[in-house]
């Protein structure tokens, strides 16, 4: 795969980096990090660019760190779902197969 630039001009600083990702999905994530930046300067009222972009990665970790949670705490909750429903099954072939114990002579 070739590699794409991209050139980011944000906060004052300007970098070009270059990467095997396609140029449409750096865009994307580009603007996706300024809306991120611009939401943060507006509920934070800071303006000094290097607080901004540690204040920025820092909720984005945040983001990413419960939305890893949520996906995991989803799994776990559809493991013991196949789980319990496993067992439900296991019970009701045993009693299916068992004799009636509670004697109907």
């Amino acid at each position: 795969m070739a590699k794409s630039k991209l050139h980011i001009d944000i906060l004052g600083t300007d970098i070009t980096i270059s990467t095997d990702e396609e140029p449409e999905y750096l865009n994307m994530l580009l603007d996706k990090y300024r809306d991120a930046i611009e939401n943060v300067q507006k509920i934070s009222g800071l303006n000094d660019p290097l607080k901004l972009a540690i204040l920025t990665g820092f909720i984005l970790c945040d983001d990413l760190d419960k939305m890893a949670a949520s996906k995991e705490n989803k799994f776990e909750q559809g493991k013991a779902e196949q789980l319990t429903l496993g067992m439900i099954s296991r019970i009701e072939e045993f009693l299916a197969e068992e004799p009636d114990c509670c004697g109907s002579s």
